[in-house]
């Protein structure tokens, strides 16, 4: 009798292929595709993030309220404009309030009945996470490349750092299921370097990373060593410009709950599901082997309670 997973695991491959091409990419995605230039100076970097996190307010800005709202001069936008590929800022701001409109268009009206609780509204911003990661998978061939590329690295290194260590945790835990040799790295500093360099030396190819909110530099500085050894980087972030996504070789942005205390991963979590579910998909027979001996030894050894 097949367990629940190895039945998911036949029943739920990733479809190669847009299948809602009428459907457009996030917002946040859109503003990375239009802001990607290979160096962005510290303030239009500044900028770009800027517009990126205040999207629907700030593509209806005139030049001098988004140069004081940044904190840039207004010389400064019109060079930001021209690096991203645009006459000036009319044509930009344009462009800006075509994604806005989209968003306005697409998204739920959350006026001050419809809004509900603080809890419910926590509930809310998730929701929209979770509909602007749907848009994104619209195109699933990313993911899709990406689960082939992580089952073929052995072994694979999975990264989290401080507050990232849970996804990166949920990630290892269950990727050892489909995956012979999966080396979660949750500690810092010279252990983490020493974790890369040696998954490096036994023939690891890529690196799995989170970095959530707040970002810590030693994630930043976890990469960079990685990169110098020689691995490539896929990142799961919120981020979507800066120091950290620039060291990504494959990057997936998406929110994170920020409306309580401590922020919520709903749409990392989805991701990393994902990816997991590309990579029983790209090695199918190794992962039905790899999940019918790990019944058999669960079973033996009476891991789970019996429903």
């Amino acid at each position: 009798m097949s367990s629940p997973q190895q039945a998911r695991a036949q029943a739920s491959a990733i479809t190669s292929g847009k299948t809602a091409p009428e459907t457009e990419p996030a917002p946040a995605s859109q503003l990375r595709t239009l802001f990607d230039r290979p160096r962005l100076s510290p303030g239009q970097r500044r900028i770009a993030q800027y517009l990126i996190e205040h999207i629907t307010e700030a593509a209806f800005l005139s030049i001098t309220d988004l140069a004081e709202r940044v904190g840039v001069s207004q010389p400064s936008v019109t060079r930001f404009a021209a690096a991203v590929g645009f006459s000036g800022y009319p044509a930009l701001r344009e462009k800006l309030q075509s994604i806005a409109l989209g968003t306005l268009a697409g998204g739920p009206v959350a006026d001050d009945e419809s809004r509900g609780n603080e809890l419910q509204a926590a509930v809310d911003a998730e929701i929209e996470n979770l509909e602007n990661l749907r848009r994104d998978f619209a195109d699933p061939d990313q993911v899709i490349e990406l689960g082939r590329k992580l089952s073929e690295s052995t072994p694979l290194t999975v990264l989290g750092l401080r507050i990232s260590a849970s996804l990166a945790e949920y990630f290892a835990y269950a990727a050892r299921r489909i995956h012979p040799d999966v080396r979660p790295v949750t500690r810092g500093g010279s252990v983490a370097y020493d974790a890369l360099l040696q998954s490096r030396e036994a023939g690891g190819t890529w690196v799995l990373a989170f970095s959530m909110p707040r970002h810590a530099q030693e994630t930043l500085t976890a990469l960079r060593v990685a990169r110098s050894a020689g691995l490539k980087v896929a990142l799961v972030t919120d981020l979507v410009l800066g120091h950290v996504a620039d060291e990504a070789d494959v990057l997936f942005s998406t929110g994170t709950g920020s409306r309580l205390v401590f922020d919520s991963y709903a749409a990392p979590g989805v991701i990393a599901a994902a990816l997991l579910q590309a990579m029983t998909d790209a090695d199918p027979e190794r992962t039905q082997a790899r999940l019918e001996e790990y019944e058999q030894i669960s079973d033996q050894h009476q891991f789970f309670l019996r429903d």
